[in-house]
Parts: C-alpha cells; structure tokens; sequence
C-alpha cells in the first residue's frame, strides 16, 4: 500500500490558519509528523474558495520539500492552482486530479506530461458520479486511452473509483469495492488504485471503525494506494495486517513495528 497522508489541507482550521499566516514551522512539523508516522507522500492542499490561490500553492509547496523529499500530492481543481504547485515542485508529483470530463483531461493532461507527473483519475465526467462498477470502469479505461494520446502511460496513473459516504450513499460503498476488482484486468500489469478513504466516513459516527473496516475490504479487492491519515494507529495497524495477509509483505512476530 502506498500511503498518502490527508493532513496538510487548508479545510483543516488549524491548516488553513497556518497558510494565511504563512507559518512554516506548524506546517513543516505537520509533514514530518506524517512522515513518521507512515506517510509516503503527502496530499497538498490549500483548500478552496482563496483569492490567491496558486500563490498560497507556490508557498505551500516550497514549505513542505524544505523538509521533506517525499513525493507531494498536488490536489487543486483549478488548473492555475495546480500548475503553480506542480512548478514549485523539485520533489516527484503526483497531481490530484483529473476526471473523464474531456475539457478537464484537455487541461490536465498536457500538464501531467509537461512536468512528467503522475495523475490520479477521478472516474466521473462533466455529469457526475456514475451509479453502478461497470460505468467507473468504462470511464477508467476512457481516461487511460487518453492519456496515452498525450504520450501518459497507464504506469503513472491513479485510478479513483470515488467513496461516497456511507450515511449518504450506503449502496455505493460496495460498487466501489466491485469497481477496484474490476480495474485490476484493464492492463497488464494491473494499473494502481487509490481512494480518498475517510470520505467514506464523513458524516458518521465510529468514523475510524468505518475507515479501518473499509481499507481492509479495499485492499482485498486490490487497493494499492489511499488518501488517509497515518495519524490513525488502529488503521495503519489494519494496513500492515493486511499486506501480511494479502502476501504483499513477510511475515515476522513484530509486523506491526516493521
């Protein structure tokens, strides 16, 4: 499991206190405490509705690879924020994201390319979130065939089949499930996976009993990467029982210190 870690997001209060005042000491700690505590790579987010933007990303994005030399997720919708972010960084990009809507990959992709990021690839369009696996699926293979017209190999993307909260879509938890199995034959090698894990929990009660529940269904579908908070011991207690069991990892009495 690749592990990117949720933290640094400008909807947090203390986050967004933190990007106004530009204070890089809080941010700064904030990443390493992810990274000791499991992250990979880290989600850089401003959050949304800011006047300057991309100059809040630039900073952003400039603070956090002082300290760290971890992969930076740059998740903006717009697509000034976004490229502000990706030129600041020096560490390797992910971009977050694109989706199967053909004016946001007309935007996106070139970007991607340009600076030879990976991408995640939200599976919905200009309409919405489709209902059923089958349709995440089609729109996942869509996204694939066009990024390869931009010279992106599926090797660098992220498929996204996109958790809805379970007290708000309870029958969508499951087709996301069917969704990650389904993706593992569109290529050979299978492409990666990756969900935004803590939305399934938003708006209920128990959230890290949900979130830690869900991973380890996710993983057994395929999951190979999630948007998550390393804070959260009993979730990344799951994850490494997970990878031991699924064979992704040896086997040793102390797994979970491992």
């Amino acid at each position: 499991m690749f592990i990117i870690s949720e933290r640094i997001n400008g909807q947090f209060i203390s986050v967004g206190k933190a990007i106004d005042n530009r204070d890089s000491k809080f941010i700064q700690e904030l990443a390493l405490k992810q990274v000791d505590s499991g992250a990979q790579a880290l989600d850089i987010n401003v959050g949304p509705g800011r006047d300057n933007g991309p100059e809040d990303m630039t900073w952003l994005v400039s603070t956090v690879q002082e300290v760290t030399e971890v992969p930076l997720c740059i998740d903006a919708f717009g697509p000034k924020t976004m490229e502000a972010g990706v030129k600041a960084c020096n560490n390797p990009i992910i971009m977050n994201s694109t989706n199967a809507d053909p004016a946001r990959m007309e935007k996106y992709f070139p970007i991607c390319r340009e600076y030879n990021a990976d991408i995640i690839c939200l599976c919905m369009d200009e309409k919405g979130i489709p209902n059923s696996a089958d349709a995440r699926a089609e729109m996942a293979m869509l996204m694939m065939a066009t990024a390869m017209e931009y010279e992106i190999m599926p090797d660098r993307l992220f498929l996204d089949p996109l958790v809805m909260p379970v007290c708000a879509a309870q029958d969508q938890c499951a087709k996301v499930i069917q969704a990650v199995s389904m993706f593992q034959s569109l290529n050979e090698p299978a492409p990666r996976t990756v969900v935004g894990l803590s939305n399934v929990s938003n708006g209920a009660k128990n959230r890290s009993l949900i979130n830690t529940t869900y991973l380890a269904m996710l993983m057994g579908a395929g999951l190979s990467s999630a948007i998550m908070d390393p804070e959260d011991k009993e979730l990344m207690d799951a994850l490494k029982a997970g990878e031991i069991l699924l064979n992704r990892s040896l086997y040793c009495d102390d797994f979970l210190r491992a």
